[in-house]
């Protein structure tokens, strides 16, 4: 059986959910990478700055457009040195900006990705997958890609036959 790593950022806290601010326990990214886990198994890793972005949901956006723009990279916690022992790997994050939160690029940047499958998870209220499968072809050199699936946020907690199905076809 092939080894999996689900990386993933999310956000707790104030979101926007179906054209308002709603506060979450628990990220859509995280419920949805929890999902990939319960259906194929593997490893959870969490991607966490050390600097928290604003608890504002908006400031967060304008915090979030900056990195992108500045093409930033913010150190995380804690980091991943090496993806050795797993052949698929998922990439899962909401859509900040079209694409990733720029803190999964930190970490990705890090690794080598050569033999390895990579596929594409992004939550998200409108911007589908964005250009996130593009971002990842640049990132994770030496890669395959399976077809990501773009996960409408305010659904998160009610895809996980979709999320199931999916990942169940990528490995």
């Amino acid at each position: 059986m092939a080894q999996n790593l689900i990386i993933y950022y999310s956000r707790k806290g104030e979101n926007y959910v179906n054209g308002k601010i709603v506060d979450l326990k628990k990220g859509n990214t995280e419920i949805c990478a929890e999902f990939i886990q319960k259906a194929v198994g593997g490893d959870l890793f969490e991607i966490e700055t050390v600097d928290d972005y604003s608890k504002d949901y908006n400031k967060c956006t304008e915090e979030a457009k900056k990195e992108l723009n500045e093409n930033a990279r913010p150190e995380l916690k804690k980091y991943l040195d090496n993806i050795d022992l797993y052949e698929n790997i998922f990439v899962c994050g909401p859509c900040w900006w079209g694409t990733y939160p720029v803190a999964v690029f930190t970490q990705l940047e890090k690794l080598d990705f050569s033999g390895k499958k990579v596929m594409a998870l992004m939550t998200h209220e409108g911007s589908g997958l964005g250009s996130c499968e593009r971002d990842l072809k640049k990132i994770c050199k030496g890669a395959s890609f399976g077809t990501g699936i773009a996960i409408h946020g305010a659904d998160a907690a009610q895809s996980e036959k979709a999320v199931t199905e999916w990942a169940k076809k990528s490995i």
